[in-house]
């Protein structure tokens, strides 16, 4: 009997180990191409895998780092702080891809003439001192500017191209939001409306992107080609991160990820694949 028991209790033990799940977190770029990786290892291999977006990157960097997920997800680079805030975790990024942020506006804006803006006049319209379309030759129309909410990786790159470190860009008072959808949505539906928002996610139908004009006067657009180039100044890349080297299923993941297959879902999601980085050309 006792034999019996003891057995038992150690097939319960290994079924309740076997049923951990591969929990994932972070960036809602990465979520995308991830979220279409995880059903078909669901389907493919049986694998139990959870994926959320809470927190945006710096949630996924932060719940890695207290040991809550095995993959976190970033649109943006590992930092000191983060290095500093978590010493015993050590991450290990997987660049898997490739965007880039758009100064995205709504379609009165657009349709009122304005299709490029400087980095000055983007400065001024984000921290309140452009307080009218008009002013940077649009529509007679109070700008409305909703600001990527904080730990967005969206916001963080933004930040770095317009102060040159997010530490250094001005404390504002903005309207928040949070993942893509609720960004693309909440532009699309306001006069006046601005923010930042991946590039992929600008359809020319709600919303839609702003070139940037540099101090030679060329405009830059986020296409493919600037992306893969480096030339549009907000490229935004895609991570997995990992706490050492993927060991068990969260290295089937990244394998995935990195594989042809995987690849097609980040190109399938709008974003490039690291061979289009390569060569430059999408």
């Amino acid at each position: 009997m006792k034999r019996t028991f003891c057995f038992l209790a150690f097939v319960a033990l290994t079924s309740l180990a076997q049923a951990d799940p591969l929990r994932i977190n972070g960036s809602t770029t990465v979520n995308l191409a991830a979220a279409e990786g995880a059903e078909i290892l669901r389907a493919e291999k049986g694998m139990d895998i959870r994926v959320d977006t809470q927190g945006g990157s710096s949630g996924g960097i932060s719940m890695l780092g207290d040991g809550l997920v095995e993959i976190g997800m970033a649109s943006k680079p590992i930092s000191e702080d983060d290095r500093a805030k978590y010493p015993k975790t050590t991450f290990n990024p997987i660049h898997i891809g490739e965007d880039a942020v758009a100064i995205i506006v709504s379609k009165d804006v657009w349709y009122g003439g304005v299709k490029a803006l400087t980095k000055e006049q983007i400065q001024g319209l984000y921290e309140g001192n452009v307080k009218s379309w008009k002013e940077v030759g649009g529509p007679d129309e109070r700008v409305v500017f909703f600001n990527k909410e904080p730990g967005r990786g969206t916001w963080e790159v933004f930040a770095h191209w317009a102060y040159g470190d997010p530490k250094k860009a001005p404390q504002v008072s903005l309207p928040e939001v949070g993942g893509y959808e609720e960004t693309r949505n909440k532009v699309g539906a306001t006069r006046g409306a601005i923010s930042q928002l991946s590039s992929s996610w600008a359809d020319e139908k709600k919303v839609f992107a702003l070139g940037i004009k540099t101090e030679s006067g060329d405009v830059l657009q986020p296409t493919p080609d600037s992306i893969a180039t480096h030339k549009y100044p907000m490229s935004l890349p895609l991570f997995l991160i990992t706490n050492g080297e993927p060991q068990g299923e969260a290295k089937t993941f990244v394998d995935f990820m990195l594989s042809p297959p995987g690849q097609e879902l980040v190109k399938k999601h709008g974003s490039l694949a690291l061979d289009q980085l390569k060569t430059g050309t999408p």
